[in-house]
């Protein structure tokens, strides 16, 4: 397997405190190279469950439960924005929650949103998702994917992008710290501040339904993996995007091969 590597120029870390008093904006300072997924590369998206990579396969994303596929790039996925379902009660007082003091809950996936408003609570909470990347490098992973980037779009105006910003700089600096790339999870109105964001490629789920891998190129170049969870989608993927980017069509509970409802398919 090929090995790609983006030189990535050294910036200290800004210090300073802003006039209101809070720190101002930390610019992840990575190493001089991080290692990035080969592109146009066969991939799976194992999140359900990991199972043997099927055949030409070279990039898997699994949990950060999993080990990584030996031999293969290995992305190792956490869920860094909101909490798992029923684990809420695992993030104390980082659970975001409204005027009632309910849970602001994400409906798709049953999910509560993590409170990031404050530098202390963005701190605490990297603390947390942080010790995970820690797992995923001792096991062997290259890159972490840092699911829900995105939750503040569905906070009913609690979150806001700054705050969703200010938290995965301070996740990229430390997957940077740690040898490890790190990806953008959708979030394509964010795409053209990657690099002030620290953030090395993205991942890309179903860009070709809603029509807009570009989006994401246009900031991440053909360092862009995508999933799509419908023959549609992964159609219009594979016509517009399918000579130069990963992509592949997956169920939407992304189950082990050989279980009900399993589906994988490519360009």
């Amino acid at each position: 397997m090929k090995s790609f590597f983006v030189a990535l120029s050294v910036t200290a870390a800004v210090t300073a405190c802003s006039p209101a008093g809070e720190p101002a904006a930390v610019t992840p300072a990575p190493p001089s190279a991080v290692r990035l997924p080969p592109v146009k590369a066969g991939f799976d998206y194992q999140l359900g469950g990991a199972y043997p990579p099927p055949s030409g396969v070279e990039v898997v994303s699994r949990d950060h439960g999993a080990a990584p596929a030996a031999g293969r790039y290995d992305i190792c996925y956490v869920n860094a924005f909101q909490a798992q379902p029923g684990a809420e009660g695992e993030w104390g007082d980082l659970v975001l929650r409204d005027a009632n003091g309910e849970p602001v809950i994400d409906e798709d996936w049953h999910e509560a949103l993590l409170d990031l408003r404050t530098p202390d609570k963005r701190e605490r909470a990297a603390a947390k998702v942080n010790a995970w990347t820690d797992e995923c490098a001792a096991k062997g992973f290259q890159a972490i994917e840092p699911d829900n980037y995105d939750s503040y779009t569905r906070s009913h105006g609690l979150l806001s992008e700054s705050d969703a910003q200010a938290f995965v700089r301070l996740l990229s600096a430390h997957a940077h710290e740690k040898g490890l790339a790190i990806a953008q999870k959708n979030t394509s109105e964010l795409a053209g501040r990657r690099q002030e964001n620290g953030l090395d490629f993205a991942v890309a789920e179903e860009c070709g339904e809603q029509e807009n891998c570009d989006e994401y190129t246009a900031a991440f170049g053909d360092h862009v993996v995508v999933i799509e969870y419908t023959d549609e989608g992964l159609a219009t993927a594979c016509t517009r995007w399918g000579g130069s980017l990963s992509i592949v069509r997956r169920d939407r509970d992304v189950v082990p091969e050989g279980a009900a409802g399993y589906v994988r398919r490519t360009c």
